[in-house]
Formats: structure tokens, C-alpha cells, sequence
């Protein structure tokens, strides 16, 4: 493949949905996300599920949806989680900025 197409594969635009299960809302989880998102350059948005979770929806380069995935995942966040769920897919486009909702 070669490294050009490496960069372009990991430097492509796509959409991180992250489910993230645990002791995450009113802790200031989502706040927390969007400083880390917008760190990242990513936008999208972290909102409060009914059941519990936390849906976090990012969209930049693969590379960095990546790096956000991994942080949720670090035990650096406040409250405690104990699983997130991804799922991958194209770019949409039509967000600005990172927000809590």
C-alpha cells in the first residue's frame, strides 16, 4: 500500500459512535468528552441516554476518533465506565463546534 495511502486511510474523515456504559451521567462525563473532543479537533456532540449512557458522537480524522475512543477508555474520566461500544462509519458532515445535549 505504500505510506501515502496509510497517511490517507488514517488521516480520512469518518464518525465515532461511542456508547459509554457506567456510573457517567452527572459527573461531568460530558463535559469532560467535549474538552477532549475539541482538544482533538473532532466535532460532534455527548448526550445523556435514558437508560444510563452516554452516546458520544465525533467526527474528524480516523486517527483522532481513534485517540477519543482510547481516552474514554483510559479511567482518566470522571465518574466510572465500565464499557463502550463503537461502531465506525462514513462522515456525514453538517456538524460544527462539539456540544453537550
Amino acid at each position: 500500500m505504500g505510506h501515502d495511502g496509510d497517511v490517507s486511510a488514517s488521516n480520512r474523515t469518518v464518525r465515532l459512535t461511542a456508547w459509554v456504559h457506567g456510573r457517567v451521567q452527572g459527573v461531568g462525563f460530558r463535559w469532560w468528552t467535549r474538552s477532549r473532543a475539541l482538544e482533538l479537533g473532532l466535532v460532534g456532540h455527548a448526550s445523556n441516554l435514558a437508560d444510563g449512557r452516554v452516546e458520544v458522537v465525533a467526527e474528524g480524522p480516523r486517527e483522532h476518533c481513534e485517540q477519543l475512543l482510547e481516552t474514554l477508555r483510559s479511567g482518566g474520566s470522571p465518574g466510572r465506565v465500565e464499557m463502550v461500544v463503537e461502531r465506525w462509519s462514513e462522515a456525514r458532515g453538517g456538524l460544527s463546534g462539539f456540544v453537550e445535549r
